[in-house]
């Protein structure tokens, strides 16, 4: 065998890269919420009435504990537990995408346990405002789109920002910082920022006015949380941006 036939042993393998590159706390909510969705497609109609009922989330429990209050108890998990059920594979699928979409720079950020909490408790902020519109009618809000919504309304507050340069210290090259984040009245002087949020929030707010011209029982979206979540994460994100610097 010649020098250039023999295998190069002492040579580092070639890096591999992932097959999906998202952070992993992406991944794994992506992968439970259709992990979770695949399990309902072997229960009957009575099982899965019965994982609505103990996992999603209704307003109308806050009534009915006043004379039962064992139906406040399921209270304490459904406002988080309700983003793992979803209604169909386009509901689930559009939720798992704009997860995988604005989750991951929130993620790149702040890492993974901030995200966590952004989404679990946009998820419950969501729920919050379901409630405000819907306290006596009974029904179920089920789907991520609360916890998404808080996700995206974190990553427009730096997403739409300039990068910051430096300089390093050695070479004296400019050097990448990444996006800061912007206030509240950045994100209004800031055209892309400014436009994506009002056009966000003007869609959702629009869709009772399309409910009622849809008829038959109006268009089946929880706005409210999408709002509600949204608002939430663009509230809260600064929080996880002062520790970081403080750190």
């Amino acid at each position: 065998m010649s020098d250039e036939q023999k295998p190069q042993q002492n040579q580092p393998a070639a890096a591999r890269e992932p097959i999906f590159n998202l952070p992993p706390v992406v991944m794994w909510l992506c992968g439970l919420i259709i992990a979770v969705h695949l399990a309902t497609l072997i229960l009957d109609p009575i099982g899965l009435r019965q994982l609505t009922l103990w996992l999603g989330f209704t307003p109308l429990r806050f009534l009915v504990g006043m004379t039962d209050p064992v139906e406040w108890v399921p209270l304490l998990w459904t406002p988080f537990t309700h983003a793992f059920l979803h209604a169909g594979w386009e509901h689930l699928l559009l939720n798992v995408a704009w997860l995988a979409i604005f989750g991951t720079p929130v993620a790149r950020r702040y890492g993974s346990r901030a995200t966590l909490v952004l989404f679990l408790v946009s998820c419950a902020a969501g729920a919050a405002a379901f409630t405000l519109t819907s306290l006596n009618d009974g029904t179920f809000l089920i789907g991520a789109s609360g916890g998404v919504a808080g996700l995206t309304g974190a990553a427009v507050r730096f997403i739409f920002q300039p990068v910051v340069f430096g300089r390093d210290e050695e070479t004296g090259e400019p050097v990448a910082l990444g996006r800061r984040l912007a206030s509240l009245r950045d994100i209004w002087a800031t055209p892309r920022a400014r436009w994506f949020s009002l056009i966000w929030l003007a869609l959702n707010a629009a869709v009772p006015l399309l409910g009622q011209a849809v008829g038959d029982g109006g268009l089946a979206i929880a706005w409210q949380a999408h709002i509600g979540g949204f608002l939430c994460g663009m509230l809260m994100v600064g929080l996880f941006e002062r520790r970081e610097r403080a750190e």
